[in-house]
């Protein structure tokens, strides 16, 4: 099991990247993930933190496809695996429905046929169709990963399949097969399989709750996230957000409790077939700062024996 690291806020200057690349540099095998973001472009952030000399592992989880032409994607991987000098995931998603009506002017007809398409551009691109040769790091394109078809997609033509807030026993019973057997019947390796999972120690004062419901209102409300979890047995009402962040915590998908208890959450993802957990504390991030959230991961990333020595 490989554990990786989700940026643990919304950065707004480039600067606040530096704290947690640098932890991320004293780990071993250890990736740096960030989502999209509407604020300071994610590709941008990893670009300043190599050009400041933190060169880590990067991945994005995922960038959203109505913002992004496959050209334009192809020439941000490539870029940015030969400025970090390591190879790089990719993680795409068509977003949700409103968002692809925002930005497009109407909905994909099918987002799964526009997945496949954009997948098969970029990786064409990527391989040096219409670009000039520049030698890079690999780059492994990704495919964020809720429900079956997006799995059986997944397994047909992806490197690795991404997930966020997915159940582990949903992974284990649904996903995870759903992606082997798709990728056995293509003849072809299964992807490697990373899950984002949120993660808060407990502490005095802290609401779990609250927590889940700072860094994942907009999931919760969510038409896609919404029936993905319905499927996964967990409860959540897009009306209603609150008592969903409460079936969140309560189902274990957002952690919280002791070292203890934590390690045995993130074994089930283990034991479901997860190759990399990428732990997100964005919720402490979120309700405590950027500084607190750094602070904490890093006791993490000590307690699961991944980092290697201490700045001071």
């Amino acid at each position: 099991m490989t554990f990786s690291v989700h940026v643990p806020f919304m950065p707004v200057r480039c600067e606040q990247m530096l704290p947690v690349g640098e932890l991320v540099s004293r780990t071993a095998d250890c990736r740096l993930w960030l989502g999209q973001s509407l604020a300071v472009e994610p590709h941008q952030l990893f670009a300043y933190l190599a050009g400041s000399g933190v060169r880590v592992p990067v991945g994005t989880s995922v960038t959203l496809m109505p913002l992004r032409h496959p050209f334009d994607a192809a020439v941000h991987a490539r870029s940015l695996a030969q400025i970090t000098g390591h190879p790089l995931v990719a993680g795409y998603g068509p977003g949700s429905a409103d968002f692809q009506r925002a930005l497009l002017g109407s909905g994909y007809r099918s987002p799964l046929t526009a997945t496949r398409e954009y997948l098969t551009a970029v990786r064409s691109l990527v391989d040096g169709e219409s670009l000039p040769p520049m030698p890079h790091p690999r780059v492994d394109l990704g495919l964020g990963v809720l429900r079956p078809a997006m799995a059986r997609l997944a397994g047909e033509i992806a490197d690795v399949a991404i997930t966020w807030l997915c159940p582990p026993d949903y992974l284990r019973d649904v996903l995870v097969p759903e992606i082997r057997a798709s990728a056995a019947a293509a003849g072809r390796p299964a992807p490697r399989i990373v899950s984002v999972v949120h993660v808060a120690q407990r502490k005095p004062r802290r609401d779990p709750v609250r927590l889940a419901l700072g860094v994942s209102r907009g999931h919760l409300q969510s038409p896609h996230y919404v029936d993905m979890l319905g499927r996964a047995g967990v409860p959540v009402d897009a009306a209603d957000p609150e008592s969903g962040a409460r079936s969140l915590v309560d189902a274990g998908v957002f952690l919280h409790g002791d070292m203890t208890e934590l390690a045995q959450g993130l074994k089930s993802y283990e034991n479901a077939g997860v190759d990399e957990i990428v732990l997100n504390l964005s919720g402490v991030g979120h309700e405590r700062g950027e500084h607190v959230a750094v602070r904490e991961l890093e006791f993490l990333l000590k307690s699961l024996g991944v980092v290697r020595h201490d700045f001071r």
